[in-house]
């Protein structure tokens, strides 16, 4: 008798947040769910290729372990003052290194040459199905249009198709300046799919078995081998609806069994009722997916949705995210300005610093008091993970990126020409088979100098005061000029595109630059980078 009361009342506190698990995911009839669809959209959310050097995927900033669908790395943002370690800053998500309309290297006006960093920390593709727009400040959907004619394609419910495909083009995320469309469906012609990664689960390595082309599976997914934008984003937006994180102890709490959820937990989700987090953060999908003002940081470092909606009572609101796997996460708010949930509950406890302009008066009905921090974070953290989400298995499961494995070798030294400036490689690109975009670039030398980049298939030292490390011999040299003026300015950037030869695939090939310099004197008027080794996909 006593255990069944107990059991009873803990079905009651479930009954007081919700009795409801997740409902079907909703999908636009004009872009019905089908295997083949979600098979080439996982494969291409995992293309490191879609981007125009082939080092960012989509899936580079959703991770599953590691963030819970968000992204697990810190890039900073030094925020509209410029300078880094102030209070504007924001830690978010990592791009490219900036290219202009030529797809070469062009320096950034805040990163230079080094990887950009957006504006906003990624939100988490696992929570994004049942969302009726996508992005912090909502800018993408309902509707979805399609980017070469602007006809409308779907005319609701179809944010994820709108929001997949504004990264492909954005020049901080995955593209060079002026990226057309065209470029992009080119160039999946004629890539090999998932060329760069490894460890492809059973299903994307079923369809890619015999050589499947790009071509043959858009054939499979929709009738015929044709590339399209608005194809792209069907794909990608159906395999972001099979990411259904619905086995969280939580679900299975609701579902009817009361051990699913220790009884810290089951405290938690009662302190987080009766903290009125749920007013927003609302089950099952543990959000309402509005926009409010927190009062975070001051409205004009980004005024979130007014940006879209030119409304100023939206200045400063911002989406309310979902708290489904939120303990995978490593950073919080869209400025990625929290790194622990207890920093969270203390800025809505009002124990660390907001700023009241348009905060949402529902704030002031919010308290976290100290003593019931613990519990409710062991409810958010272990609560509302789906452990497939934090092991990685299907649907959850993903190939294995280039960009988490080791970077290109490097070969030999630099050596240092006018001011005391080695010039240096740009050389994070990965070489494609087949890829029109690979390139190589020389930056830090001395500006307006000649340049020469050396290639080879084998490395060699040879007996001069010049540091080579590359077999001249059988290599072949490119001239080139730099750009810029002065000591450490220079920048040029060689394109080398890759032919569709097999028999590359696995073969290394070796490449340094040579900086024509006479602040070089002792290397016989050489500036050099050392060598880099790239494995050929």
């Amino acid at each position: 008798m006593r255990n069944t009361f107990f059991a009873l009342s803990v079905l009651h506190l479930a009954a007081s947040l919700t009795a409801q698990g997740l409902p079907p995911v909703p999908a636009p009839a004009q872009n019905p769910i089908t295997a083949e669809k979600a098979v080439l959209g996982k494969i291409l959310f995992w293309d490191e290729q879609l981007s125009s050097d082939d080092t960012v995927a989509c899936g580079t900033c959703h991770r599953p372990a590691t963030a819970g669908g968000a992204d697990p790395r810190l890039g900073l943002h030094p925020g509209l003052d410029g300078r880094e370690n102030t209070p504007d800053d924001v830690l978010a998500s990592l791009g490219i290194v900036h290219q202009d309309a030529a797809n070469d290297f062009a320096p950034s006006a805040t990163f230079g040459l080094d990887r950009q960093v957006t504006r906003r920390a990624a939100q988490s593709a696992i929570t994004s199905q049942f969302a009726p727009r996508q992005f912090w400040d909502g800018r993408a959907g309902p509707a979805f249009n399609d980017p070469l004619t602007g006809r409308v394609v779907i005319p609701d419910g179809g944010s994820l198709e709108a929001q997949s495909l504004h990264p492909l083009m954005d020049s901080t995320e995955m593209a060079h300046e002026g990226r057309t469309w065209a470029e992009l469906t080119s160039k999946l012609a004629q890539v090999k799919p998932l060329s760069v990664a490894t460890n492809h689960p059973a299903d994307i390595a079923q369809a890619l078995a015999a050589g499947t082309s790009y071509p043959d599976l858009f054939q499979a997914a929709f009738g015929d081998p044709a590339i399209t934008p608005v194809r792209i984003a069907f794909a990608i937006a159906t395999y972001e609806r099979t990411l259904v994180a619905d086995q969280t102890p939580w679900d299975r709490f609701v579902a009817g069994d009361p051990t699913a959820l220790t009884q810290s937990q089951r405290m938690g989700m009662q302190a987080f009722s009766q903290s009125q987090c749920a007013r927003c953060h609302t089950p099952p999908f543990f959000t309402d997916h509005s926009f409010r003002t927190l009062g975070l940081r001051p409205v004009q470092e980004d005024n979130g949705r007014q940006g879209v909606t030119n409304n100023v009572a939206d200045r400063g609101r911002f989406k309310v995210p979902s708290l489904r796997n939120v303990g995978l996460k490593r950073t919080f708010m869209h400025n990625g300005g929290f790194t622990t949930l207890d920093e969270v509950l203390r800025f809505y406890d009002r124990q660390l610093p907001n700023f009241p302009d348009n905060r949402d008066p529902i704030l002031n009905q919010v308290r976290v008091p100290p003593q019931a921090r613990p519990v409710i974070t062991d409810f958010l953290v272990n609560g509302l993970t789906d452990p497939r989400v934090a092991q990685e298995l299907p649907p959850f499961d993903r190939p294995r990126l280039r960009s988490e494995r080791a970077p290109n070798r490097q070969i030999g030294i630099a050596s240092i020409g006018t001011g005391g400036f080695a010039p240096r490689l740009l050389d994070q690109q990965p070489a494609v088979v087949g890829s029109p975009d690979f390139k190589v670039g020389l930056a830090d030398g001395l500006g307006g100098a000649p340049a020469v980049f050396a290639l080879s298939f084998a490395t060699r030292t040879y007996p001069v005061p010049v540091p080579i490390a590359v077999d001249l011999d059988i290599g072949r040299t490119f001239g080139a000029q730099l750009g810029g003026q002065g000591a450490g300015d220079g920048l040029t950037t060689l394109p080398l595109p890759i032919p569709a030869i097999p028999q590359f695939r696995g073969a290394s090939i070796f490449v340094q630059g040579f900086v024509v310099d006479a602040g070089a004197a002792a290397t016989w008027g050489f500036a050099t980078t050392p060598a880099t080794e790239f494995v050929m996909f």
